[in-house]
């Protein structure tokens, strides 16, 4: 008998609570970039929703962002209003998302997280994301991700 990672069975819980309806899919290996869920999943890396979380000033921000982006720092602290945002450690993300790097899911964190969303996702009937292990994902759509995380808009390029 498998048992699931417990990270997988709490987004479980969490997706299912909060009525989320897209399908988790466990992939064979752990997938650590957009390109390669893309590749696994066989869509465009653009319908991965990336889920980074920053440190801004010891205050985390996640930011949902298609794979076809990089988020410009700079540019979104300001659209945020927030002075900074870093790339987290891997001990901040793990204490605020309760998750691993490359597995951070949008939901089901041990407190909530601000989170925005990258307006290119929308682009997408079909929308990927982390479902709290590195090997996890959800299927969703752009207007399921703002209901389930409250999510704001943001544009992610300079």
């Amino acid at each position: 008998m498998t048992t699931e990672h417990p990270g997988i069975t709490r987004f479980r819980d969490e997706h299912t609570r909060l009525g989320g309806v897209g399908d988790v899919v466990i992939l064979p290996d752990a997938v650590h970039t957009a390109a390669l869920a893309a590749e696994a999943l066989g869509c465009e890396v653009g319908a991965i929703a990336n889920s980074l979380l920053f440190d801004a000033g010891g205050t985390p921000v996640l930011i949902l962002t298609s794979g076809a982006h990089r988020v410009d720092t700079a540019a979104v602290a300001g659209r945020i209003g927030v002075d900074s945002l870093e790339r987290a450690s891997p001990d901040f993300v793990r204490e605020h998302t309760g998750q691993v790097i490359g597995g951070v899911s949008p939901i089901a964190h041990p407190a909530p997280v601000p989170t925005y969303l990258d307006t290119w996702l929308r682009r997408y009937d079909v929308v990927w994301a982390a479902a709290g292990h590195p090997a996890a994902v959800f299927s969703t759509t752009y207007d399921e991700l703002v209901a389930l995380t409250g999510a704001r808009e943001v544009d992610v390029e300079s």
